[in-house]
């Protein structure tokens, strides 16, 4: 039903990765703060969501599009959406390490109906559509179904989690769940890049995830891939942005006890 979607998230994800390679590594990046010193932008990020907002415009000119960079264009309260993270991981991509990815999700009427998620250095593509299940390849390879793992133990589960851009000036930072948590963890990882973390728990290759003051576009399609790869995503609060977790629902329910 949303294959024709899910075909131009493909192809417009592939192209945005062709521009974070171009640049990945150089010295050509003309890095900008934006909210604070941690809060960084590339020239990548700018040219790979002017590159999707092309494209989408040229084949769907009715659809709204809501980006990291450039804001809603269009009616956002319209039919279709798209959101995109045209570089998620910048701090990852800006430093020369190598997870960043770039993340394009559709909404039907408010609900995310297509999921891609592309790591161009890695060269690993999720995707999902609503109801079809999620899957996972190289860009032009086969993909196959994923799952999530089906840990139930807090201590055999390694998780992954992320810290907010305002942890320097705000205490309520995740340092405490963090504390709280990782040594009831075979082991905790910090990735840079929700989108990523989302895909690797719907891989299995994580057990589970949490993180604070996010933005929708940082987890929209991620969120997608998880729940088709028969996981789940909660809300973990509601006054720190898109604040959410992941995994099987045991073990989100084990990791609530002490994230919050």
């Amino acid at each position: 039903m949303y294959e024709e979607y899910l075909e131009l998230a493909v192809r417009m994800a592939r192209e945005a990765g062709k521009i974070h390679l171009t640049y990945f590594r150089g010295g050509d990046l003309a890095i900008r703060t934006k909210s604070n010193v941690s809060d960084v932008v590339t020239r990548a990020d700018r040219e790979s969501e002017a590159l999707i907002v092309r494209m989408i415009a040229e084949r769907f000119p009715d659809h709204a599009v809501l980006g990291e960079e450039g804001g809603t264009r269009g009616d956002a309260h319209g039919e279709w959406l798209w959101v995109v993270d045209p570089l998620d991981g910048t701090t990852n991509y800006s430093q020369g390490l190598p997870v960043f990815t770039v993340s394009i999700a559709l909404q039907h009427r408010g609900e995310t109906v297509v999921g891609v998620v592309y790591a161009p250095y890695l060269d690993e593509l999720y995707t999902a559509t609503l109801g079809g299940g999620a899957r996972a390849g190289r860009m032009e390879g086969a993909q196959h179904p994923i799952r999530v793992s089906e840990k139930r133990v807090l201590g055999e589960a390694v998780l992954a989690t992320g810290f907010p851009y305002d942890k320097v000036t705000n205490p309520d930072n995740n340092a405490d769940n963090l504390a709280r948590i990782l040594p009831r963890t075979r082991g905790i990882r910090r990735y840079g890049s929700a989108a990523y973390d989302l895909c690797c728990v719907a891989a299995g290759f994580l057990d589970g995830y949490w993180e604070l003051a996010l933005h929708v576009w940082d987890v929209c399609a991620g969120e997608l891939i998880v729940r088709e790869a028969g996981g789940a995503v909660r809300s973990l609060r509601e006054d720190r942005g898109v604040s959410i977790v992941a995994g099987n629902e045991t073990l989100i329910g084990e990791m609530l006890q002490y994230v919050r």
